[in-house]
């Protein structure tokens, strides 16, 4: 497989903090990887270099054979990347389809009126949020804004979806509804980078993993692997269970 995100000693410094020290690997086209680590370790700082939100101190970000590091995330979202956010995201003053819609127009093909209607509520519908179209976005519960949210990131049309613990705070039923949802978007061919923490979903979704700690890669391989590595338990559980 051709890989279709490579990340070469990305870095980012706040301060005297290096959040990301010199991490690097790849994402290869139609793969779902997840990021994962224990809180504070960067996943979510190496999620917003990846799609613009911040500019990496150093290193670089590839996607394909195009440098991305460094452009603004309109330029990125352009290029193909998309994501949703640890927080909801939504324009709550506007509907459902609004908000879907916000994202044709300004995307890859800039999609107005009733095409664009017609489109936001395709997408709806493939998230299973189509009936709810017309209603405002504050009214949504918590799944149905995450729904809404993964929506307006697919209307983007992205070759790399960025997850960042889409799957979070899910009730049991919710939580295989996301599984399957996500694993439907997979078998379109759309890859994906997710940061998670529900390792039933990482199990079930993930061919691979990349495992951070303390803003270093300490792990990289298949899932299995990757969580039965002795470094990755530490980091999670202590020196005592590894």
């Amino acid at each position: 497989m051709s890989e279709l995100l490579t990340i070469n000693g990305l870095t980012k410094r706040f301060g005297g903090l290096a959040a990301v020290n010199a991490v690097s690997f790849s994402v290869a086209k139609g793969e779902v990887v997840g990021l994962l680590g224990p809180n504070g370790s960067g996943k979510t700082t190496v999620m917003n270099m990846i799609s613009g939100h911040l500019p990496p101190t150093s290193g670089t970000i590839a996607l394909g054979n195009e440098t991305i590091s460094g452009l603004l995330p309109n330029r990125i979202a352009l290029k193909g990347v998309s994501r949703t956010f640890q927080l909801v995201r939504g324009l709550p003053s506007l509907t459902v389809a609004e908000n879907v819609i916000a994202a044709l127009a300004f995307g890859r093909r800039r999609l107005w009126g009733d095409t664009a209607r017609l489109e936001a509520l395709s997408r709806l519908d493939e998230v299973g949020l189509a009936h709810r179209a017309n209603q405002l976005a504050q009214q949504l519960t918590y799944i149905d804004q995450k729904r809404m949210e993964l929506a307006r990131a697919l209307a983007l049309e992205p070759e790399l979806l960025l997850l960042d613990e889409w799957l979070a705070g899910l009730n049991p039923t919710e939580l295989r509804t996301g599984i399957e949802l996500i694993d439907t978007i997979r078998k379109r061919g759309v890859t994906i980078l997710m940061v998670e923490h529900v390792m039933d979903a990482i199990r079930a979704l993930c061919s691979r993993c990349v495992v951070m700690n303390a803003g270093r890669k300490i792990a990289d391989g298949p899932t299995a692997e990757a969580l039965a590595d002795r470094e990755v338990i530490t980091a999670y559980l202590g020196d005592a269970h590894a």
